[in-house]
């Protein structure tokens, strides 16, 4: 089988790139809209309960000893990251829509992903065991965090859902179905663990679903008519700005407060990412049908701007830590 040529993108992003395609030119009818959109509450629980299964509390407590780099990424995901969304507000909206400031206000509130924040932090000669508890804490208190900032951001700025249906939303969407998972882990937590490849189809194909969902309504509303070429690239290069900023600023404060060069590794890869697979199905659950996919156009493109910037940041790293090794 021959190698995967470097500039073919992931397959996560190809699907994506699939599902927008497909619901630009065949949007789900209005007809089927409410099925879709039962289908998509039902796999967001199926996705939440899964992850709940999936958690290992003893692991968690286990890597948590570390607290002055969890309590800094943390601070970097749920405190930086939104300020800078709200400092940068005036200069944003020259630039960007009203609706999509909002997704990108979405996309500062959301936790750090899990799997490529340690994956890099591996790659970079990082501090992989505190990289596993700070991007598992970040995702666990993301469920709790996250639509809180939600409902005082974003929401506040935006007039969405009221806080009580949002809460309600919360609850039985998703903390219920997190709960359940937990408490089930002691029996099926063995299961789970074996069948990895059933949690990621679960995953994406939620994604993928509410992708489809959104954009299909966002299409028969008119979604491309109203975001030209030329906003898809500015909102392009603002996301190449917030993830910069972030990446300066956690290198920046990590040396300040004396970390480690493995520490700020962890940091840096932890407290500038943000999750796709965290953030498309909580949009669809505290926005409402009509924005979501104004929500979701940010935090797609940031997602592989992420991606791509961070394997950058790892193989320099790496060589960095390797060139210190060989001159000790």
């Amino acid at each position: 089988m021959p190698p995967r040529p470097r500039f073919l993108p992931d397959n996560m992003t190809l699907m994506l790139l699939t599902v927008v395609l497909t619901a630009s030119f065949f949007p789900a009818g209005v007809r089927i809209a409410p099925d879709l959109d039962l289908l998509t509450v039902l796999m967001i629980g199926l996705l939440f309960f899964l992850h709940g299964a999936k958690l290992s509390r003893e692991a968690v407590i286990a890597g948590a000893t570390h607290w002055r780099l969890h309590l800094a990424v943390l601070c970097s995901t749920f405190v930086l990251f939104p300020l800078l969304g709200l400092i940068l507000k005036p200069a944003l909206l020259t630039v960007l829509t009203p609706e999509l400031y909002i997704g990108i206000l979405f996309l500062c509130v959301l936790p750090s992903t899990v799997q490529s924040s340690i994956a890099f932090t591996a790659v970079a000669r990082g501090n992989v065991p505190a990289a596993i508890c700070s991007a598992s804490a970040s995702n666990l208190l993301g469920i709790f965090v996250t639509p809180v900032l939600v409902g005082l951001i974003v929401i506040s700025s935006h007039g969405s859902h009221s806080s009580l249906e949002s809460i309600l939303k919360i609850v039985y969407q998703l903390l219920l179905p997190f709960v359940a998972g937990q408490l089930a882990r002691r029996w099926i937590g063995a299961w789970v663990d074996s069948h990895k490849g059933l949690l990621k189809v679960v995953d994406q194909g939620s994604i993928l679903l509410v992708v489809y969902a959104a954009f299909s309504e966002a299409v028969r509303q008119g979604l491309w008519r109203q975001v030209p070429l030329a906003t898809v690239f500015n909102l392009i290069l603002v996301c190449c700005l917030l993830l910069g900023l972030m990446v300066v600023s956690i290198s920046w404060s990590s040396r300040r407060f004396g970390f480690s060069k493995e520490d700020e590794i962890t940091m840096v890869f932890c407290g500038s990412k943000k999750s796709l697979a965290t953030g498309v199905p909580m949009a669809k659950v505290l926005l409402t049908s009509s924005t979501v996919s104004m929500v979701l156009l940010p935090l797609m493109l940031f997602h592989q701007i992420q991606l791509l910037t961070c394997a950058v940041l790892a193989s320099r790293y790496a060589k960095r830590q390797n060139s210190i090794k060989n001159t000790q």
